[in-house]
Parts: structure tokens; sequence; C-alpha cells
């Protein structure tokens, strides 16, 4: 095309969303710049990180890396010096909920400091247009279902889900005080599967924290049983039930956002879920499944700080949007098991 093409940066995008996100990018003919620290990333050849160096493949066309932590004042500055961004994409941050518990203060300077550097040498830099990782975690415990945007926020219980909250809150006062910055907060429910390429997916780094690759690993044999916690809330089956989406569909969520930001919008908050709730047995029997495989596991006691309930209301990101989950339970676990099964020991 005669325009050139939009320079995007990407935070974090190494990462299981992040990368799912950098192919949805070059997919709509934007330029993704990539940076990230490989806290959460394997690194492959040619300096890159294995995640990337497979969405090259895919694409068949190079994507631009940087190794660089937002926590890097200087390397922010001298970042934005050599690149012209028209946005920016938010993924990069510490993420593991128990962990936050145990090392707060990391995951506030992480998060928080790190959010200020990127938001301070964007603004340095006259960049205005920002989408960010947000989490259903900023609810805290439902005080009624579906979760629409306009349940009360702020009640969380630990310092991750604290975090995305403020990070919200000053990215909110942010736009209120220059009216010319765009943002859209996309709070997450629980993203699962994988590109169906079976190329990339999510490769957690030792103990899965989240359920679909601790049940993908049992099903391939790298575990033995699955620990499910609690099996005595008020659910149909007493087990946890959570919205599960499809990764590719939360990608391509990110690209609606973006064409949002050229209309002005201000600060926009969307959930991104499918607005359906499944139970952690019913998970396990969907795996079972598209695996063929029998997923072992043990009832015990209760985590902390679990919820028995959550999915979204997603009405308002497909009004304004134009965007919609389109990938059902089947899908997201055979993609699931399409990754897990051509990389049973990930990246």
């Amino acid at each position: 095309q005669g325009t050139m093409a939009e320079k995007i940066l990407v935070t974090g995008g190494a990462g299981y969303i992040g990368s799912h996100c950098v192919l949805e990018l070059v997919e709509a003919g934007y330029v993704p710049v990539v940076i990230d620290n490989f806290h959460n990333a394997i690194r492959g050849a040619d300096a890159l990180p294995e995640s990337l160096r497979r969405v090259q493949q895919i694409v068949r066309q190079p994507i631009l890396f940087q190794e660089l932590d937002i926590t890097d004042e200087a390397g922010l500055q001298e970042l934005f010096s050599k690149h012209h961004f028209s946005a920016v994409m938010h993924f990069a941050g510490l993420k593991a909920v128990g962990e936050s518990v145990q090392k707060p203060l990391e995951y506030y300077r992480v998060n928080l400091t790190g959010t200020i550097r990127l938001l301070e040498t964007m603004k340095a830099h006259g960049v205005r247009n920002i989408v960010f990782s947000s989490s259903a975690t900023v609810y805290g415990d439902p005080k009624y279902l579906p979760l629409d945007e306009n349940h009360p926020v702020g009640g969380c219980t630990n310092p991750y889900g604290k975090s995305k909250y403020f990070i919200e809150e000053m990215i909110r006062d942010l736009c209120k005080a220059e009216r010319d910055w765009n943002a859209v907060l996309l709070r997450y429910f629980n993203p699962i599967g994988a590109h169906e390429s079976g190329m990339i997916g999510e490769d957690p780094q030792g103990i899965p924290n989240n359920l679909m690759p601790y049940v993908a690993q049992v099903a391939v044999g790298r575990r033995e049983f699955l620990s499910v916690f609690g099996n005595d809330y008020t659910t149909e089956d007493g087990t946890g039930v959570r919205d599960y989406i499809h990764v590719v569909d939360l990608a391509k969520g990110h690209i609606a956002a973006l064409r949002k930001l050229k209309e002005n919008c201000g600060c926009k908050i969307y959930n991104l879920g499918t607005g359906t709730g499944y139970s952690v047995l019913q998970m396990v029997r969907a795996m079972e499944k598209a695996s063929g495989r029998e997923i072992k596991y043990k009832i015990t006691g209760r985590r902390e700080g679990d919820v028995a309930s959550c999915y979204a209301e997603p009405a308002l990101a497909e009004r304004e949007l134009g965007w919609k989950a389109a990938f059902g339970l089947d899908k997201m676990c055979e993609d699931l098991w399409r990754w897990q099964l051509q990389n049973p020991s990930g990246f």
C-alpha cells in the first residue's frame, strides 16, 4: 500500500497472549516492534524468543525484536527515539496470583513502576494511544453474574489483581488530564488454547498456575494427576466455574481495540470473554474428549482467594468494538491438545 504501515510497540510480546497478538498484528497489516525481558519466554535461535521465531515461520516475514525490560528507563527512551509508534500494546508484567501474595513488592515494582516508565516515555515522545492487558481479577469476588464493565472494581484480594486495578486507575486519570490520550483497557477472562498451527501456545515455566496447561500436561503424561482445588463450591458440580476464551479470539479483540483508538475514544474499558462459564470438571471432560485420553484428578482443599464462579457479560465489546468470541470449547481444547502433542515439553 502507499502509506507506511503503522508500527505498534508490543511489550511482553514473547509471552503467551503477546505472541498470539503479534501474529494477528502482522496478519492485519501492522508492523509490530516487540520488547520482552525473557522472564517468561524461552530463547530460541538468532537472539529471538522461540515463540517469535515460530511466529516468523508462520507469517513468513521477520519480526522486529529487542530484549528490553519495561523498568529500564534509558532503554525505553532509546527505543522510542529509534521508532515512531502509532500505539502501544502493553502486555509486560508479572502475572502469577499465588506468587504475588508471596512477593508483593516485586509485583508492584515491575507492574506499577514499569507501566509508569512506559507511560512517561510515551508522553515524552508524543505517543498517546495504548491498549492495556487488564484482568477480570479487578472485579474481586463477584457481587452479581455475569460481570459487566460497571461491576465495582478494586476488591481484589491479591497484589497481582491490585496492580492491574491500580494501572487501570492511572491510565484513566491520565486520559482525564490529557484529553488527546486514548486508551482501551481490556479485562481478560481465562485465555486458553493455541494457534491452530500448533507452533505457538502457552508454555508455563515450572508448575502451571492455570488450569488448562496443567490438564494438558496430565493428558500428555508429563504429570500424574490434576489437583482440583475444592468441590464444595455453590456451583453445579461443586468445582469452580470460569469463562474460558480462545487466545486467538482474545488476540483479535486487541486488533479491534487498536481500531477503536483511531476514533479518539478517550478511555474505554471492555471485558474479553465468551459469556459462558465452565466448571473445572467440565473442562477435564472436554480435554478428555479432545485428547482421547483419561485425565486423572484428585480433589484437594480450596485455594485461598479463589471465587466460586466468574464469567463475563461480553455485550459491550460486541457493540462498540464489533468483536465477539468465535471459537467454542471443543475448538479451544483441540487446539490446546495439538500444541501439547507437538510440543510435549513446551518450546
